[in-house]
Formats: C-alpha cells, structure tokens, sequence
C-alpha cells in the first residue's frame, strides 16, 4: 500500500480523534463577504458541541511550554474564510463588461505560498512552525509563469473574457490551487484599468514509497512546479519484482516525463518506458486551442516502441507464451485554425467556433511478425463545430477549491487516406457529445463516437470501434446535518473487425474498476464499465478532521477472445468498496483517501482485498475543445 507522510500524519491525528466523543456540530451565523467576489456561505462549516475542548486546546498552543509550542505548530485555529465561502452555480460572470476594449495600464500579480496563506484574505500570514517550515521547503510559482497564462499584456486592449478566461487558466494549471483576477476598481478610468491577479500555490513536491518486502518495492518522485517555473516532471522506480513465476521478465520498471510550458501555451514533453517486453518514448511539441479566443493550434511529435507481443500460449506450464519482437516508430504533426462566428452581442463573443484542422502520421517498422504490420502514412483532415460555456462552482470533485465545469456541445467529422503496402484504406470518424449543468438537477454530461477504416471498392471495414459515456452526478442532498452526491459514470468501447493481435483493452483503475490489478495479461478486445459512487460529507468532525465517507461499486465486462465483438459474453468483473475522505481544517494537510475494495475475481491478491490511498478524484470532466485530428484511440 502506497502512503505519503502527510497521509501517515493525518492517519495518526485521526487515530487520536476517534478517541473522544464524537457530535454533530451546529450552525452559525454565514462569514462575511468574500473581498474579491461575492460568495455563499459554505453549509458544512458548523460549530463544535466540543466548542470548550477545543477552546481549551486553543488556549494550550498559545502557552511558551515545548508541548504548547509543539501543539501550536500542529494546529491551526484561524477560521478558513474561502472554506466557508462557496460558490453559487453561475456562468463565468460579465461583471468587468464595463471595462471592455480599455487600455490595460499596469498587472500587479501577487503570488502566495502552498501554506499559511488565504487568496481571499490578503492579509493572512504564515504563523506556526509547520506553514513556515512547508514553505521554507516550498519554490512559489514566478511572476514570469503566472504572465505566461494571462490573455493580456500591458498596453493591450483588454478584450471580452479575457479576465475570465485568465481566471479559469490559471486554476486549470498544475501548480496553481486557485485564482483571482479582476479589475481595481479604485484606480480605474474612462479609458485605462489596473489588473490584480491573485494565485495560490499547491505543495508541488510529492512523493511515495511502497515497500512489498525486504528487497522489493516503488519509489515514486514528483514535483509539478519545478523551480517555480511551471515545469513537471514524474518518476516511478519499481525494483525487485518476481520473475520466478514470469520467465523473462525484468526485476525492474520504470516511467517517468518531464514537461516544459514555454511562451504562447506552447508545451514540451519527454517521456520514457521501460518494463517488461516493452520500451517506449517520446518528445512532443504542442499547442492547443486553450481558450474560446485561441486562433491556431498544432504539434510536432515523435514516438518509439519496442516490445515483445505474446502471439501464443494461455501462460501455463504445458502452454507457455510464445513471444515476438516489434518495432516501430511515428512521426506526427498537425495544425487547426479555429474560426469565430457572428455574435449580436457587441460586448460578448459568441462561443460557438468552426474548427478545421489536418495532420500528417507516418509510421515506419523496424521489426515485425505479421503481413499487416507495415510502413504506412495517414493524412487526416477534421471540420467541427464546438460551443463552449464555463460554470465555476464548488463541492463537486474537491473540497471547497473553486471548479470551472465546461458545458455546451460538439460535433465533428474526420476523414482521411492511409498509404501502406498492403492496400490504400480510407479513413471516417463522427464524434458527437453534449452536457449541461443546473445546481438543482446535476450536470450530464452524453457522448459517442464511432470510426473505421474502409478498404477497396467492395468496402471492406477494417479496425472499426464504436464508443460512448455517459457521467452524471446529482446535485446535493440535505438529510439533516449530512449532504451527499452521487455519480454515476458509464463508458463503453466496441471494437469492430479487429486484427487478430490486437487485445489491448485492459479493466485497471482509471480505465475500469478502481484500485483493481491484475497479471498484466488481462487484456480484451471490448469493454462494458459502469461505475457507481456516493460521497457523504458528514457533520463529524474528529480534531478538527472534515470526513466524508465514500461508497463506490464498479463492473467491468471484458471480451478477452477473438472473433467476438460483444464484451457480454463473460462474467463481468466487479468491485466494491468503502472509505473515507479527509480534510482537516485546522492543519496544513491536503484532501486525501483511504479505501478498501474487494473484488471476486481476476484480483492480483489472492484474497480479492486490496487497501489503497490516492489523492485525485476518479471522475473529471470532459471538456469541449479540439484537438490533433485523430483515429479514435483503442486502449
């Protein structure tokens, strides 16, 4: 089981909580208006019943003893005023309208600190051991990174949604927890405006260590915010893995990336794979349509493979895997222009573009053991339409960080021609997906696709799939002094006339059942997954511990033999769990979650049960932006 110190640290508190009496708190008076935008009063914040405990306890941090100085640098009883402070389901607003077209005269961007620091209490400070001690270890992001995100420059003019767009950026970025931008009104004029932008940093050094035994285990290292600059890099050492029941295989793996943000949203990345019969790597120069406004997209790319496919054999002693080497590398690029259509709102654009876009994929084998597996060039072309709109609201996958849920519609058409030596094919793929969202009656998000090759004049399909998902949560329930939410998600992946050596679909994690793993040879050709979960946010609170209970019960149906394009035909796959999520609201611990899942069949542990923790929501949010023109990806 993998656990991080901070998890270890808040175990223990949460130990030593759940030895006193337990009540419900209750409710007082909503905090003051937020200083930068206007607020509603969080429904969970709730005074103890264990008010003089914890009055006592205050009083203790305050005393010059070792144990007094001790607990005050454990605890911290300041109330939190953006915790308390939630957000009502609205569209990123227009209250900056007025500015539009404005000569932005000067930025003042204020960076804070992962800790101590309120983005909407300017003058909260750091005042114990452990918020100066996280920072001491801490690089806060550079004013130069914060300017990279911002759509305006100084002496520009400052054009529609630029501030909310901004806004919504830089809370998308890696190394930021939450932002505020918006106009001082105080010094603004008839024809010029000042602009403060206000962010808050995330811990970004993180890292774990899993031991299995004496001589076996993970090491893993991350930082998202690399000298302040933005930069991420990941790494994940695993050592001393079995081979006796797995001949061949390497005592080793490791992956790791490293990405760079430079100038204009443009990104770098390198990543890098090596396990067993498998070395992969790539280096990656990209550009998105980052913003409603964003004009031109495009990348330069450049992968490698070199693997060892099993072509025969179930693993046994009598019928051991057969294994054959392949080769290859691609080259990619592409490039979309994204084009506006007429608004009738002077001061508003409409957020509806036409996107056409075209890339060029060139795939060149070095070792291969099938006729199919050979030298081929695509050309793609996509032309799509997209309207983008952007809530922000709280309490929906974190705990209290402010969240932008992207809502509108999609719809493109890709088509296109391979080149290779064993017969020119065409190439079509329909996408189509929408989602909306209302705080009283949840957000829906629907979307399907289907693709295929087309060979010959007797059009033969070839290496075809049809996908859907369905994510839907509710909105929150009120029992009492307990609220909850459900989700639901659905995603289903057909493959249609497959190549006999493709089984690539696996039902692990984030791809099927949560905290599951297996052999690494559960693999399939079509997939049914269907996930439940409901979170409760109780009015517990142990040592000033915020807890809410997580239930989840997931399915997954895999069709692991050729010939058949249904997953149905077998068992499906289940798992199901209980835990719980942490925030503390007088520590400096981040959210995080321990869940026990069980799970009948196909389970890497002998017994089915597996005890894991993660720190990341199962669920996210689809957005509605193009990207590279594509063959829909069968993973």
């Amino acid at each position: 089981m993998t656990m991080s110190y901070g998890t270890l640290i808040g175990v223990f508190l949460l130990v030593l909580g759940l030895a006193l009496p337990a009540a419900a708190q209750q409710p007082v008076p909503s905090a003051a208006p937020d200083t930068i935008g206007e607020t509603k009063a969080d429904s969970l914040r709730r005074r103890f019943d264990q008010e003089q405990f914890l009055t006592q306890l205050k009083a203790y941090t305050k005393r010059k003893t070792i144990a007094g100085k001790a607990a005050a640098a454990i605890f911290n009883f300041t109330e939190r005023r953006e915790e308390k402070a939630g957000l009502d389901a609205e569209l990123l607003n227009r209250q900056y309208d007025r500015h539009n077209y404005k000569i932005v005269r000067r930025i003042n961007i204020r960076t804070l600190d992962a800790f101590g620091y309120r983005i909407n209490d300017p003058g909260r400070m750091p005042r114990n051991i452990l918020e100066k001690g996280g920072n001491a270890l801490h690089m806060k992001t550079s004013r130069a990174r914060v300017r990279q995100v911002l759509l305006f420059r100084r002496g520009d003019e400052l054009e529609p949604q630029a501030l909310s767009e901004s806004e919504r950026l830089l809370r998308q970025t890696a190394e930021l927890l939450d932002a505020r931008v918006f106009v001082n009104e105080q010094t603004s004029s008839r024809d010029s405006v000042d602009i403060e932008v206000v962010t808050k940093d995330v811990f970004s050094l993180s890292g774990s260590v899993q031991l299995r035994d004496v001589k076996a285990g993970v090491i893993g290292l991350r930082d998202v915010n690399f000298l302040g600059q933005g930069h991420q890099f990941r790494n994940r050492y695993e050592y001393g893995r079995s081979v006796d029941e797995n001949p061949g295989a390497q005592s080793w793996r490791y992956e790791g990336s490293y990405l760079v943000p430079f100038r204009h949203f443009v990104n770098g990345q390198a990543r890098y794979l090596n396990e067993t019969r498998n070395r992969q790597g790539s280096i990656r120069f990209s550009r998105d349509f980052y913003s409603i406004t964003t004009k031109y997209a495009g990348a330069l790319g450049y992968d490698f493979f070199d693997r060892l496919e099993a072509v025969s054999g179930v693993g046994s002693p009598e019928d051991p895997y057969v294994f054959k080497p392949v080769q290859y590398n691609v080259q990619d690029a592409w490039l979309g222009r994204s084009l506006p259509l007429k608004s009738y709102d002077l001061g508003y654009e409409n957020p509806g573009r036409l996107i056409v876009s075209g890339r060029y994929l060139r795939t060149t084998y070095a070792k291969s053991y099938l006729p199919t597996q050979v030298n081929n060039q695509l050309v793609l072309g996509t032309v799509g339409y997209s309207v983008r709109r952007y809530y922000k609201d709280t309490y929906l996958f974190g705990f209290g960080r402010t969240e932008d849920i992207p809502t509108g519609s999609q719809a493109s058409l890709t088509t296109g021609y391979e080149f290779n030596g064993t017969g020119n094919r065409r190439y079509v793929g329909v996408h189509l997906a929408g989602a909306g969202y209302h705080p009283r009656r949840g957000y829906l998000y629907v979307g399907g696709e289907f693709s295929s090759f087309v060979q010959g004049r007797r059009n033969d399909w070839q290496q075809g799939l049809a996908s859907s998902e369905i994510l839907y949560f509710t909105r929150l329930y009120h029992t009492g002094n307990f609220q909850w939410r459900h989700f639901f998600w659905n995603r289903a992946l057909i493959g249609l006339n497959r190549r006999p050596d493709e089984r690539p679909l696996s039902i692990e994690g984030d791809r099927g059942l949560r905290g599951f793993t297996s052999d690494g040879l559960l693999r399939g050709t079509s997939r049914f997954v269907i996930n439940y979960e409901t979170t409760v946010y109780t009015p517990f609170s142990f040592l000033g511990f915020r807890v809410a209970a997580v239930g989840f019960l997931d399915a997954a149906w895999l069709n692991t033999k050729a010939g058949r394009d249904l997953p149905f035909y077998d068992k499906p796959y289940t798992g199901i769990g209980v835990g719980l999520r942490f925030r503390n609201e007088y520590t400096v611990l981040r959210t995080f979650q321990l869940l026990l899942g069980f799970y009948p069949r196909g389970q890497y542990t002998r017994n089915g049960l597996r005890i894991f923790e993660n720190a990341r929501p199962y669920y996210d949010f689809s957005d509605f932006t193009f990207g590279q023109p594509g063959i829909t990806q069968y993973q």
